[in-house]
């Protein structure tokens, strides 16, 4: 080979060689994007993601495959989630998947009118605005509400029938959750149905956490029922490591909490939903439009009973709550 072939030839596999990672860079950019937005932490919700993402591959989409996912955190701080979805919707973004409750969900309504948005939030959709009707949502926003909210006064009742001889019971609300005003008046009525007296605790740092778990063991408060909301599940470990520590029993919202080692809870298995929402995102890649998905509502509750905790806290399940449990610790 001459060398004038043998450069020819070099510079024609060098031309190759810078071309391979632009192709690469073209086919990576080609795949479609989701954002990822939630009010919690990647700590928190490791297993949920996990969900996500198995629905996700229900629908034939595989992150890194097939896909990206863009994720943001607001790690409990409400004030954050319309700036994380601002920066989100700057991308070219084929769907926003909105997690963590109300505030998240409006935070990426805020954000677009065009991208289609698959939510998890826990009360009513249509009354926030997020849609014209649960059948037909009719724009750009569709998902589950998963009824978090509209639950507080069942945990009510089922804390009182573990403590019955209660005549006052401690409610922690988060007063930056969008959602307060209706949770504590929901918990409120059913109190009063309950010959119950409900003494307030308010949380939106961890500083007010550990001083309302003070107070509720200086005033001895017979049990805390904690509200549902992002901030308070960011904060699950810290919330279980108080009540244990005070000798408060504790009402939860979702079944991570006995499984950490707090008492009860009574809420949906928040696995189910997301994986649910996995389905509906990767149903919006494929073309299905949110205007004409469904919002989804669970019909399962689960009731979960950590019995160790009890014993240590030194009280004794009734049979009936045992027997009602989906799920029993010991």
């Amino acid at each position: 080979m001459s060398d004038v072939r043998r450069r020819e030839f070099i510079i024609l596999l060098g031309g190759v060689a810078a071309a391979w990672p632009l192709t690469a860079r073209a086919q990576q950019a080609a795949m479609p994007v989701i954002g990822y937005l939630s009010a919690r932490s990647p700590q928190d919700t490791t297993h949920l993601v996990e969900a996500f993402r198995k629905g996700l591959s229900e629908a034939g989409f595989i992150e890194g495959q097939n896909v990206m996912i863009e994720y943001r955190w607001a790690l409990g701080q409400h004030d954050r989630l319309p700036e994380l979805a601002a920066e989100l919707v700057r991308k070219p973004l084929a769907v926003l998947v909105s997690t963590g409750g109300e505030v998240a969900a409006l935070a990426a309504k805020g954000a677009t009118s065009t991208i289609p948005i698959a939510f998890i939030i826990g009360s009513d959709p249509v009354k926030l605005g997020l849609a014209a009707s649960y059948n037909r949502p009719g724009g750009n926003a569709t998902g589950i509400n998963i009824l978090t909210n509209s639950l507080e006064p069942k945990r009510l009742e089922l804390l009182r029938e573990l403590v019955p001889h209660a005549s006052t019971i401690g409610a922690l609300f988060d007063p930056s959750f969008m959602a307060y005003e209706s949770q504590f008046r929901d918990v409120h009525e059913a109190a009063r149905a309950l010959d119950l007296q409900v003494q307030e605790l308010r949380a939106s740092s961890d500083a007010e956490i550990d001083l309302a778990f003070e107070a509720a063991a200086r005033q001895r408060i017979a049990a805390v029922t904690v509200a549902a909301g992002p901030f308070f599940d960011t904060r699950r470990d810290r919330l279980v490591a108080l009540a244990a520590r005070h000798a408060v029993p504790a009402m939860y919202h979702f079944r991570e909490f006995p499984i950490a080692g707090g008492l009860i809870s009574y809420g949906i298995d928040s696995r189910v939903t997301y994986r649910q929402i996995g389905v509906y995102a990767g149903g919006i890649l494929k073309g299905e439009k949110p205007a004409e998905l469904p919002i989804l509502q669970p019909t399962k509750f689960e009731l979960v009973i950590n019995l160790k905790t009890a014993k240590a806290l030194g009280l004794k399940v009734p049979l009936t709550l045992q027997v009602a449990a989906d799920e029993v610790i010991e």
